[in-house]
């Protein structure tokens, strides 16, 4: 049994909400889903992809093992250019499958495997089309729900391709009886490279498919803390009145690699960090720590808060960007000798709003650095009359750490032990390795793939909020390409370039010298 948003009107689901600000998640699903019977056929399409192999198959499996997907109703179709069988199909995807299948039930991973099979075509070929169509309402057939089935098509495919496959979808795979069913489409960033190329985009998608049909997936919006933040921010009385301009300082958010590009230096050099990164997953993060309370739980009035987050941010300003390549990137060959592309970005954002007037936010990604970690900042303002003179130990922060090893502490002052009163800083901590052990924490393409089979957009980027993200970068991205905004050296292994901290600096924030934090051990 699965959920789907089809089959009641709007105006009767509009009523079934309350008008409480929360409700209960059951509720949500209750009021927004209808429940339905008959098979699911997921389809990969660049089956043989990186993409698919490394994340789409064992995220697919992880939910199989789990019991969200179910033997009986489901099927999985892997579709490509390359020749090959089923088991030639299933024989590439079981070494990525293997480390998260149960050692004592290895006959969990045979079930899921048999539950693939391979249909081979181009991506612009009728024929290949037909023949998926054909293996596909085969399954239908044998499941005896012709007409209720559901069909989900996951593009692990280049954007390039998007408009050909999705015609070809249009034309010979769409689910024709839909008394009950539905035909969704998942594609993988980047959508488009400007605001252009993704209105274009966009634009091309619209015309085959209605919006609720479109499932731009950010895999950024699946990650166990991002989805904590909503609660975080409105579940817990003690944040509601410290959360804006009087506060909050400055906001930093973070996304720091330790390896360079490591063969993917020709992709990369046509995105850069701030498409890779910025523009996406970090703004993604920026959305939910900024906006304001939605009205209820319903996807659509959280995307509409987070549109208006996107809306309120002003210009860029060119003095307030850093932008930096780490010495050794166009040692790639792949890579253009004088390629100005940053591999490191410092971009200060700033809301024109009543909670946020004033307040940086920082937005810092870079490959190549001296640590791997995403993280948010909250930085507060310093104490004011501060009778204990600890003001150069740090100020509070608020620190959610994403990735790796998922954990939020605040760090505050307090007594040091002993018999002077003198003042130290540490923690209040939260790692989630020690407080939930039996708690095995999903990954996120995980919860994104069950939210599509639901028909819960809520984690998926909207139309208009690619477009307002792609307005607030596209005029520093042109600039960057055209010459005018430089990439300065950095060391690898290094914090980056200094001239980034010193930006940070200069925004307000206050790095504190002698504090470490270190994650419990269990």
């Amino acid at each position: 049994m699965s959920i789907s948003s089809t089959g009641s009107s709007p105006s009767s689901r509009r009523n079934s909400f309350r008008n409480d600000a929360f409700i209960d998640e059951k509720d949500v699903i209750d009021s927004i889903t209808n429940t339905e019977m008959g098979c699911l056929s997921i389809v990969v399409l660049g089956a043989s992809g990186d993409l698919a192999k490394k994340k789409t198959f064992p995220a697919l499996f992880n939910l199989f093992r789990q019991g969200f997907l179910q033997s009986n109703e489901v099927h999985i179709f892997g579709y490509a250019r390359t020749k090959l069988s089923d088991d030639d199909l299933r024989e590439r995807i079981r070494g990525y499958l293997i480390k998260g299948a149960p050692s004592e039930n290895p006959e969990i991973l045979s079930d899921f495997l048999k539950l693939i099979k391979y249909v081979s075509g181009g991506y612009d070929s009728a024929e290949g089309f037909l023949s998926l169509n054909k293996a596909i309402s085969e399954h239908e057939l044998a499941k005896n729900s012709y007409g209720s089935s559901r069909r989900l098509f996951y593009l692990a495919l280049p954007p390039s391709v998007y408009p050909s496959v999705c015609k070809m979808i249009k034309s010979y795979c769409m689910n024709q009886a839909v008394p009950t069913g539905w035909t969704r489409i998942v594609v993988e960033k980047p959508f488009g490279k400007d605001l252009a190329s993704a209105e274009e985009l966009s634009a091309q998608l619209g015309e085959l498919f209605d919006e609720p049909q479109l499932y731009r997936i950010d895999h950024y919006l699946g990650k166990e803390l991002v989805q904590n933040l909503l609660v975080l921010r409105f579940a817990n009385r003690f944040f509601l009145p410290l959360w804006n301009r009087d506060n909050i300082d400055n906001i930093q958010i973070v996304f720091r690699e330790d390896f360079g590009t490591e063969g993917r230096g020709g992709y990369f050099d046509e995105y850069g960090i701030i498409r890779d990164i910025i523009q996406n997953h970090l703004l993604q993060v920026l959305c939910l720590v900024a906006m304001e309370k939605p009205v209820s739980l319903r996807p659509e009035h959280i995307r509409d808060e987070k549109v208006k987050v996107l809306q309120s941010v002003l210009p860029i300003n060119y003095d307030e960007v850093v932008l930096g390549q780490y010495e050794g990137y166009t040692d790639d060959p792949t890579v253009s000798k004088d390629s100005n592309t940053p591999t490191f970005a410092t971009i200060i954002l700033r809301i024109h709003n009543e909670r946020w007037e004033g307040v940086p936010f920082i937005m810092k990604a870079g490959k190549a650095l001296n640590s791997r970690k995403a993280e948010i900042r909250v930085q507060f303002k310093d104490v004011p009359g501060d009778i204990f003179k600890c003001k150069k130990q740090g100020r509070n922060e608020f620190v959610i750490r994403l990735q790796p090893k998922e954990a939020m502490y605040m760090k505050l002052t307090v007594k040091k032990p002993g018999l002077d009163m003198s003042t130290i800083q540490s923690e209040l901590d939260l790692s989630y390795g020690q407080r939930y052990q039996e708690v095995p924490i999903p990954e996120a393409y995980e919860r994104l793939i069950l939210d599509t089979i639901r028909g819960d957009q809520q984690h998926f980027v909207r139309r208009d909020e690619l477009r307002a993200a792609w307005e607030i970068f596209t005029p520093l991205l042109h600039d960057i390409e055209d010459g005018k905004v430089k990439s300065v050296p950095y060391k690898p292994g290094s914090r980056g370039p200094p001239e980034a901290d010193e930006l940070a600096a200069k925004a307000g924030y206050v790095q504190t010298h002698g504090y470490i934090w270190i994650p419990p051990t269990l």
